[in-house]
């Protein structure tokens, strides 16, 4: 039966693969079909991802990708990929008068320089397929929802969103698409990380229309959507979802 959601027989990388979205894209991927490439810098916790998913053929990449050169091998052991996800990401809650030299260098290289890398050489390679679908998962931080202390965070975020319409025109002519997807505060151990207490978070919840947090597995499934054949004429955009955050 014609489904254009599915991928079947499409090849799918899958950065940040560890933990939080990306271990729940990667999980949606293959039950959708896709064989998927897992890549992140914990090989342990890609296992852990690998035991969840269905399916075989689905490969381990551990690298990490704040690094030219392990971006590079990455890229050498890749056959060709119909989609790509970047969804590795790191946050931090600084504020401006305490933010560092270093801080800055660790949260751009990880949420932006690394994508920017990676779709460089994916392209110069010849590594993408023919209408290929490139997807960076960005956020609602970096899309005019500001908050204190997350200023490092939303820019990058915000550099991130940008620079995928850059590409997507650049990559038009190779009927290569890109979008981003920007994701209000989703329940994952990023979010569990940060310094916020419960009656934080609870204020913070009652700012969602919806009345709670994203899961994993819904920002997931919009990824899914952007790999799928059903998205061959969206290139540039970005999907938000926020349970109506953004509304506020």
């Amino acid at each position: 039966m014609y489904n254009p959601f599915s991928l079947e027989e499409k090849t799918i990388l899958v950065t940040g693969a560890s933990s939080g979205i990306g271990r729940a894209i990667a999980i949606e991927c293959a039950k959708m079909g896709a064989v998927v490439f897992l890549s992140a810098r914990n090989e342990a916790r890609l296992r852990e991802t690998l035991a969840q998913m269905p399916g075989e053929g689905h490969q381990l990449i551990v690298a990490d990708l704040t690094q030219e050169d392990d971006i590079k091998s990455l890229v050498e052991q890749l056959p060709q990929m119909d989609g790509v996800i970047c969804a590795a990401g790191i946050s931090a809650l600084k504020p401006i008068q305490v933010v560092s030299e270093k801080d800055i260098q660790a949260i751009f290289d990880t949420n932006y320089k690394a994508p920017v890398l990676l779709t460089k050489l994916l392209t110069k390679k010849r590594k993408l397929n023919a209408e290929a679908s490139l997807v960076y998962i960005s956020s609602i931080s970096g899309n005019g929802n500001t908050a204190t202390a997350l200023s490092l965070y939303g820019s990058s975020k915000s550099a991130l969103s940008s620079f995928t319409k850059y590409a997507a025109l650049e990559l038009a002519g190779r009927k290569i698409r890109c979008n981003t997807i920007c994701p209000g505060r989703i329940e994952t151990q990023l979010l569990q990380n940060q310094t916020m207490s419960a009656e934080d978070i609870e204020k913070d919840i009652a700012k969602y229309p919806l009345h709670r947090y994203g899961k994993p597995e819904e920002v997931a499934q919009a990824a899914v959507y952007l790999l799928s054949d059903a998205t061959k004429w969206i290139t540039g955009t970005s999907i938000v979802i926020d349970g109506g955050r953004t509304l506020n």
